[in-house]
């Protein structure tokens, strides 16, 4: 069932599916990486030495774009009261979702990383670093982003309180994986997978009690 569930999630999410945007995180992640070299000056050498948390942020920020569509239109549509009759619970289809979202945008980030170095002088060695950071911080990212969906699924307004929501709650994992970047002994990268475990053990608890409550309510 889950195998099935997953496949749905990945067919609703992906590029081409029926909610299909994450082409959208990904441009807006590139275009970020290509104007911020307009706004911070085209010198390299300030490029490289800001260009790493420049693309953390636009990471987060590019993240939370799918977020309106996670949950929202499954909870009107009564997806959930299906899956509550066929004895599948609220917690294992967040699960099924939360791994859905990561491989809807999180992989290609990490693609897009690559040209977005290039666009910002990163040395080979700040680029290796950024990527296992993004690898070991996007889990995290996309566990709060659906435990934020499910909460504000039900509630007008949605999209902009979830971003606003969202921002302060991911700020952990952007220190510790901008910081990543100038610890060559690792031990901000630990930090940021850490919390990612974390996160992604407690975010389909924490958005299936709030899907159970909307459901219920």
């Amino acid at each position: 069932m889950i195998g099935v569930l997953l496949r749905r999630d990945l067919a609703v999410l992906l590029p081409g599916g029926r909610r299909g945007g994450s082409l959208l995180p990904l441009l807006f992640f590139l275009a970020v990486a290509m104007l911020y070299p307009f706004a911070g000056g085209p010198e390299p050498e300030l490029l490289a030495r800001t260009g790493g948390g420049v693309i953390w942020v636009a990471a987060l920020l590019a993240a939370i774009l799918p977020l309106e569509r996670l949950v929202s239109a499954d909870l009107e549509a009564g997806v959930f009261d299906q899956l509550h009759l066929r004895g599948v619970s609220e917690e294992w289809a967040m699960a099924s979702r939360l791994l859905a979202h990561w491989l809807a945008f999180a992989p290609l980030l990490l693609l897009a990383a690559l040209p977005a170095a290039a666009l910002l002088n990163l040395p080979s060695e700040t680029l290796r670093a950024l990527l296992l950071g993004l690898l070991a911080g996007t889990p995290g990212l996309a566990a709060i982003g659906l435990a934020i969906a499910a909460l504000t699924a039900s509630l007008r307004g949605a999209a902009a309180l979830s971003g606003l929501m969202v921002i302060p709650l991911a700020v952990p994992i952007l220190i510790f994986g901008a910081g990543s970047l100038a610890r060559p002994d690792g031990a901000g990268l630990a930090l940021t997978a850490a919390i990612s475990l974390g996160l992604c053990a407690l975010a389909p608890f924490a958005a299936g009690a709030a899907i159970r409550a909307a459901r219920e309510g």
